[in-house]
């Protein structure tokens, strides 16, 4: 039975499914009808944060042009150009076994590639989810649907995993935050350059 989560919500993972240790967030979304003449090419992105909620590195950030970091433990699975059908449009798979002690948050963010001359934004997406699957018996164990609450922005933080106070169990938060600015804002925000 899949778990629904609203904005702001936060859940035990690891805790609550005694024998999870990898894990697949699957994120997707359809474009409105409406076109500006340009296809729609959204990105997942996934940025690992240490204990000051930053990223120190191009090593901590997860996206279509660097697929795997944090030793193997955060694997994005390739970039979709067109989000076309349905289920997800893109992977990324979290082996949190294998994640580093010093990571103790894991930023999940999808973003609107060349938004800015597309003029293209989040107003124009619809039906966009996260949902987490255990990889090894296919269980989705939650969903999140993000709703229509955007309008001008060009880059959504969708959820954050993150360590408990004892650094042993790993949760869930569903996030839902939107920013002007695309991936330059977004990496900002972890502490990145994006230049």
């Amino acid at each position: 039975m899949t778990i629904s989560l609203s904005k702001g919500q936060r859940i035990d993972l690891t805790k609550t499914n005694p024998g999870l240790s990898k894990a697949i967030i699957g994120l997707g979304w359809d474009t409105n009808k409406y076109s500006g003449g340009h296809a729609f090419d959204l990105d997942a992105s996934a940025f690992l944060l240490h204990s000051d909620g930053k990223a120190k590195g191009i090593d901590d950030f997860i996206f279509y042009n660097n697929l795997v970091g944090a030793g193997g433990s955060i694997q994005h699975t390739g970039d979709n150009r067109t989000g076309d059908g349905d289920g997800d449009d893109e992977q990324i798979k979290v082996d949190f076994s294998r994640i580093p002690a010093h990571i103790h948050r894991v930023g999940i963010a999808v973003t609107i590639h060349d938004a800015t001359n597309r003029n293209q934004n989040f107003g124009q997406v619809s039906n966009a989810f996260v949902r987490l699957v255990d990889e090894v018996t296919n269980r989705e164990i939650l969903r999140y649907d993000l709703g229509e609450d955007f309008s001008v922005e060009t880059a959504v933080v969708i959820c954050e995993l993150y360590r408990d106070s004892q650094g042993q169990d790993w949760k869930f938060q569903a996030v839902g935050s939107g920013f002007q600015g695309g991936l330059q804002a977004l990496c900002k925000n972890y502490g990145l350059d994006a230049e």
